[in-house]
């Protein structure tokens, strides 16, 4: 087939992303733009091959074979380019390493040890791409990426860095003016449902602990709310928890340093673990290069030596 026959590049990242995220909805909200302008050139597209490519469903869509087929091409073909581009930049940029992760990780673990990063690699250019969203490295412009999931990322390799441990916190001065805690009713886990919470907003499924499957692990209903507030990242819902506005989700490392200077306290003595945790991911098939070696060793070290002083 001649390129002329290809179609738009523009299209095929519309297919790609609905594609992988299997929603034309979570397809719009990734590339900006309205729902009916995925339909659009999706439906441009299936008539242009003669083809379903999407099976439409109550909820999300589904990959017909020939879309499958369509679709694996798509995903290695954008592969091959974002390496291309990657080693581009890398050539034009020496010593960037760019490395992405969403905002909670950043603001309460990496920033704090980057004066320790740049002592120790101090020819090292470190560029941190924070965002909320899950991060895909096959599409982003990053060379390492810290996320948080299950481990599991397709192209990519995995360390685990932490476990996902979470305690519900607060700041001290909340504790003391809340009368059911300050009369002993911390280490109670029924006793939150009567207090303010403060919620982590998510796009889609949370990957996460929600204050929802919080309570769940612990046999105890949701409350019905109304004192709740929700934000659309992690440090706005810490920063809401020192100014005393409630009690949040506290997730280890993010929260370590914080606790150990009595900034939050805990209302439980024991963490919920999960299967879940932080990552070191990087891409399987980009080369070995010394600073990403050195930077990911950095990395692992750092986090070995959290977890070996961390608390319960």
């Amino acid at each position: 087939m001649g390129k002329d026959r290809l179609p738009p590049l523009r299209t095929l990242l519309f297919f790609e992303a609905a594609g992988r995220l299997l929603s034309f909805s979570a397809a719009a909200r990734e590339l900006a733009c309205t729902q009916s302008a995925v339909s659009h050139q999706i439906g441009w597209l299936e008539a242009d091959l003669g083809a379903p490519l999407f099976r439409r469903l109550h909820r999300g869509v589904a990959l017909t074979p020939d879309g499958v087929r369509l679709y694996e091409a798509t995903r290695d073909a954008l592969d091959g380019i974002g390496d291309a581009v990657t080693r581009i930049r890398d050539r034009r940029r020496p010593g960037v390493l760019n490395v992405a992760t969403d905002f909670g990780f950043a603001a309460g673990w990496l920033l704090p040890r980057l004066s320790a990063l740049r002592q120790l690699l101090p020819e090292l250019d470190v560029r941190i791409v924070t965002m909320q969203t899950a991060i895909d490295l096959r599409r982003e412009a990053a060379d390492i990426a810290i996320t948080f999931g299950h481990g599991h990322w397709p192209g990519c390799e995995a360390e685990l860095l932490f476990p996902e441990r979470v305690l519900p916190v607060c700041s001290p001065a909340f504790r003391a003016n809340r009368a059911p805690l300050a009369a002993g009713g911390a280490g109670n886990p029924a006793i939150l449902a009567s207090l303010p919470l403060l919620h982590l907003e998510s796009v889609g499924p949370a990957a996460w602990l929600s204050w929802g499957d919080w309570f769940t692990l612990y046999g105890l209903p949701m409350p019905a709310g109304g004192q709740e507030l929700t934000f659309n990242n992690y440090p706005l819902v810490l920063q809401a928890a020192l100014m005393g506005q409630g009690v949040a989700l506290g997730w280890s490392p993010l929260i370590d340093d914080l606790m150990r200077d009595g900034h939050l306290v805990s209302l439980l003595d024991r963490p919920i673990q999960t299967e879940r945790g932080y990552f070191l991911v990087v891409p399987s098939r980009r080369g070995t290069d010394e600073r990403h070696d050195r930077f990911r060793r950095w990395v692992v070290e750092e986090s070995r030596r959290d977890g070996a002083t961390a608390g319960p």
